[in-house]
């Protein structure tokens, strides 16, 4: 039989979807499953926009043009006004979610054996896209003690080598909630003037910050035209994750040339998404401003909750809606497993996504989770309900494994 590539026996396993079997097993056992992995809210998709798809007249669903519809990209240009941002519809390419964006960012910059500077934990696919593109991850270690604050500017300094190309950062942060401000933004950019280097930003959450915090985009770093790159999507913003709908946006023509022929090679990103996409465009603010002010709230549940918990340590995040955690355990791998496969509480569990798989630096993460604040009050009352019997109850079970002696 013919064998498969090192390629694809070595892509990273997503560290929110590998126990989905073990959860699909915990349901069919009749177990409820409180689901705090992965970023899938449980947030309405705006009405107004799923009618607009409804109400479509089109008899033929044609392909759009490799970089999306006009149409959509000129309203993207007014909605990046509200922040600030000059750009034109030719500083921007539709892409098939934020992940695609994503690799034909990598793609366009990096050749085989460069690198990348990502503040780590990291959203965890950057791995996977990094593999994608025969890239490699230098990390700089963020700290939960400070919130996983950015290092100093030093820190990335002192990992510049001939073959690196460029550093990445999600503002606000996935996995950790971190929000990094102007002067961060600021000082990453001098560094990437300096060293000729691209700057990667993720902007998806950027509605999503709290306590006051004014969100700055990169695009608007002055001088840095050439070297800044973001990544964008409507998943999360409009709650629509199955829509598929995001961006490249950069004002560095051989990166958006490039990244064209990428996007002509796949033809087009979903023609009734964009019809979404442009709708909800449409939309005055209320609907952001409702959804910024459920997830607040959220975040202080989850916080208060794991604040009075023995032994856990944890940070109130700046913005998007998730928060990392340190239980007092030494396998959170195994911990998240155990939760689905042996734990019930009140007939229900909750799901979580074990930390390793959001570091590149061996050995990290090992008694982190990442907890996805994306279910309503009252379910995440419930699941900080379970996870706080589980902490207490996983205890006898560690002792239980130190006791046996290894076979």
């Amino acid at each position: 039989m013919p064998s498969i590539s090192s390629r694809g026996k070595n892509v990273p396993m997503s560290p929110f979807r590998k126990l989905v079997p073990f959860a699909d097993k915990a349901k069919d056992a009749g177990k409820h499953v409180y689901h705090l992995n992965i970023g899938q809210p449980d947030i309405e998709t705006p009405l107004y926009a799923l009618q607009k798809v409804r109400e479509n007249q089109l008899k033929v669903l044609a392909y759009s043009p490799a970089v999306g519809q006009l149409s959509y990209r000129k309203k993207l240009v007014e909605y990046y006004r509200k922040f600030e941002i000059a750009l034109t519809p030719d500083d921007i390419i539709v892409t098939t979610g934020g992940s695609e964006a994503i690799q034909f960012a990598m793609l366009s910059c990096f050749d085989i054996g460069d690198e990348v500077i990502v503040p780590e934990p990291f959203y965890a696919n950057y791995n996977g896209f990094a593999q994608i593109g025969s890239l490699n991850i230098r990390p700089i270690t963020c700290d939960i003690e400070d919130g996983f604050a950015l290092p100093p500017v030093e820190a990335f300094e002192a990992v510049i080598t001939d073959k690196t190309r460029g550093i990445f950062i999600t503002n606000p942060n996935n996995p950790t909630g971190c929000f990094y401000s102007r002067e961060d933004l600021t000082q990453l950019g001098r560094l990437c003037k300096a060293y000729d280097l691209f700057l990667f930003v993720d902007e998806v959450y950027r509605e999503f910050c709290y306590d006051g915090k004014e969100f700055y985009s990169a695009l608007r770093l002055e001088g840095l035209e050439d070297h800044v790159i973001v990544v964008d999507s409507i998943s999360k913003r409009y709650s629509a994750c199955g829509a598929r709908i995001g961006a490249l946006v950069t004002r560095n023509q051989g990166v958006l040339e490039a990244a064209t022929r990428y996007a002509k090679l796949r033809l087009s990103p979903p023609g009734l998404a964009q019809i979404l996409a442009e709708a909800t465009l449409d939309m005055d603010d209320s609907y952001l401003g409702q959804v910024t002010e459920a997830y607040d709230r959220r975040r202080q549940v989850v916080y208060n909750r794991l604040q009075a918990m023995p032994g856990v340590v944890s940070y109130l995040p700046g913005g998007a809606f998730y928060c990392f955690a340190k239980f007092p355990l030494r396998s959170a791998e195994h911990f998240c497993q155990w939760l689905l496969e042996f734990f019930e509480h009140e007939g229900a569990t909750v799901m979580l996504s074990p930390g390793e798989g959001f570091y590149a630096t061996p050995g990290l993460g090992r008694d982190e989770v990442r907890i996805a604040y994306i279910l309503n009050e009252q379910d995440l009352e419930k699941a900080m309900d379970c996870l706080e019997v589980a902490l207490e109850t996983y205890k006898a079970v560690e002792a239980a494994m130190e006791a046996t002696p290894a076979s």
